[in-house]
């Protein structure tokens, strides 16, 4: 599949009657293939004025969620009508906070963040899935005696409050029978949370295993990774969110928005290397810092490989099925938010604005290539 294949076709010059009953015809046709080059009929309505879109992170810029700038400066954005805007965030519960407030737009987010808030009853909307496994889990020193949960008995695991995984961690817990009574639990900064388990300040860290095994990797610190999927607690990665009053309001809008992000995935999917050029162009300092590209590819080659999920080779990218999420739902109020109000997982997600676009099978196999080497930092 070409580049040309996610990006918008030119405008019919036919009469408005026969370009109608030629799309539907399209629509009905389209297949795999042709349907990954059709985009929103409203992909160019904001074009004569630019129409700022506000994009939130869960955290700094990193290779698990630097694609939407990559799409900013391929013009994925521009190209239909937007000045797209992206920030840092502090935390995936913090920036689902942020676009519920209104504060922004939309937001690409880790999963185990929308459900918690949802069941809090803050309620956005996922309207793209980035991502089948968010990589949640525990970081120990390579040589540390902790082997099991079980050895965290009297020892100081450190966490960030508001980090996508930290609710979770008595959900782990529980399922392993270990009694969380006899841990101590520090809260740390997002920023110092690695230094901290290096300079021997606690004795394992709660963790995106995208976010801090690359940086325990570049500082030549030696880990162990506790899968937290492993043991059952099974969460999507990234999702786009907004609200949904926006989507209700204006949908034109949102599929937009959506089809600029897939664009941005897909372009980095195909092209990995080169979107480090392009990301390290934009903030030079990333390169500057000894094994600052190796930490960042280390980290898209992680984010990558949690792509490579049935949901997205089969029914396209974005594309989540309902009944996992559900099933997240239902483990976030039973071990997270035990007193949250139930939601469904209709409330949080939807379908609506995916699945037209699809990999081929070179490219699946060119991003399973990428990523050969990574699994093994994610075992304990």
């Amino acid at each position: 599949m070409s580049d040309a294949a996610v990006k918008p076709q030119a405008k019919s010059q036919a009469r408005p009657a026969v370009a109608s009953r030629s799309r539907r015809r399209v629509l009905a046709g389209a297949t795999a293939a042709g349907a990954a080059a059709l985009v929103s009929p409203y992909a160019n309505v904001y074009a004569q004025t630019p129409r700022k879109v506000s994009v939130t992170l869960a955290w700094l810029v990193n290779g698990s969620n630097f694609w939407p700038v990559i799409g900013r400066e391929r013009g994925f954005f521009k190209s239909r009508g937007f000045d797209v805007e992206v920030s840092r965030g502090f935390g995936s519960g913090a920036a689902t906070q942020s676009v519920a407030n209104g504060k922004f737009d939309f937001g690409f987010v880790f999963t185990p963040g929308i459900v918690t808030n949802a069941a809090r009853g803050l309620i956005t909307q996922a309207v793209a899935t980035v991502g089948y496994d968010v990589l949640m889990g525990l970081a120990v020193p390579e040589n540390s005696p902790i082997r099991r949960a079980a050895d965290l008995d009297g020892r100081t695991v450190g966490t960030v409050l508001t980090s996508a995984e930290s609710p979770f961690f008595n959900a782990w817990l529980n399922r392993l029978k270990v009694d969380g009574s006899k841990i101590t639990r520090q809260n740390l900064d997002s920023q110092l949370i690695e230094r901290a388990l290096i300079n021997k300040q606690v004795d394992a860290v709660t963790c995106v295993g995208t976010s801090s095994l690359p940086v325990f990797q570049s500082l030549g610190f030696d880990t162990r990774f506790f899968s937290w999927a492993a043991d059952g607690l099974d969460f999507y990665s990234g999702q786009v969110i907004t609200r949904p009053d926006t989507i209700e309001k204006d949908a034109g809008f949102v599929q937009a928005v959506v089809d600029a992000m897939i664009e941005s995935l897909v372009f980095t999917l195909r092209n990995p290397e080169e979107s480090i050029d392009i990301i390290t162009r934009v903030q030079p300092e990333i390169a500057a810092v000894k094994g600052g590209r190796e930490n960042f590819a280390l980290s898209q080659q992680l984010t990558q490989s949690t792509n490579i999920a049935d949901e997205a080779i089969r029914n396209g990218i974005g594309w989540a099925d309902m009944k996992k999420l559900q099933t997240m739902a239902d483990l976030t109020l039973k071990f997270a938010v035990p007193d949250g109000k139930p939601f469904s997982a209709e409330q949080i997600c939807t379908n609506r604005f995916v699945g037209k676009v699809r990999l081929s099978n070179a490219d699946w196999d060119g991003v399973r290539k990428y990523t050969a080497g990574v699994r093994k930092l994610l075992t304990s």
